[in-house]
């Protein structure tokens, strides 16, 4: 198999940059096309016929799901890799799944998307967002043992905050926020924050199902 060739789109210039100098530097990889709205994305998977596309789920002019049906539309053979956030596109997760594509946070390491992006080319279905599961009982209580700090955090990390953005909101410690994660992990047999995040938009449905219940306020008595 000769080098992959890949067209990256994404509105912010400095991801951009950092998508290109990741895959100039592995010599499997060779970037035909860089852009940053829909219109000129979409040209150049028309004209190009790239392998992969690595593509914004929100580019200026044309949404995830607008990219997904032109593509699907004119059948072009292109396999699309969406880079989001957490918090973006959770309609995105189920027509990416059925329509072949995937859906990568941005958070993801190196290394994991390249090695990731080898085996979409190879023609595998590959995205480490898991795909809506029934709920059983064992998933029902490991969350139901989370306690309402855990579940605080996991809302937080659906929402693409890193641990320190999370211990300002909380007004705790990096420390801390580390230890709370790696129980959650354990409790629900998760292994990063990537499949943490995916696991609240995609298995347990919503952030909110994960916040903390409000309990009835005490009544102070004089």
């Amino acid at each position: 198999m000769g080098r992959i060739s890949v067209v990256i789109a994404d509105r912010h210039p400095v991801v951009l940059l950092g998508l290109s100098g990741l895959l100039e530097a592995d010599r499997d990889f060779k970037i035909v096309a860089s852009c940053s709205d829909g219109a000129g994305f979409i040209e150049a998977l028309r004209n190009l016929e790239p392998d992969i596309a690595i593509v914004d789920v929100a580019l200026p002019g044309l949404s995830g799901l607008e990219l997904l049906s032109i593509v699907n539309s004119e059948e072009l053979q292109t396999r699309l890799v969406f880079f989001m956030t957490a918090e973006q596109g959770r309609e995105l997760v189920a027509s990416t799944a059925i329509n072949g594509h995937s859906i990568f946070l941005k958070d993801v390491a190196p290394e994991v998307l390249l090695q990731a992006l080898r085996q979409i080319a190879e023609g595998r279905d590959l995205s480490p967002l898991p795909r809506p599961a029934p709920r059983d009982q064992g998933s029902e209580d490991a969350l139901m043992t989370l306690t309402d700090r855990e579940r605080q955090i996991i809302r937080l990390v659906s929402e693409g905050l890193s641990n320190k953005a999370i211990g300002r909101r909380l007004n705790i410690s990096d420390g801390t926020i580390k230890v709370h994660l790696h129980h959650v992990f354990q409790k629900l047999q998760v292994s990063n924050r990537t499949v943490l995040a995916a696991l609240a938009l995609a298995r347990v449905g919503s952030a909110s199902e994960v916040a903390p219940k409000k309990g009835r306020p005490r009544i102070r008595r004089s």
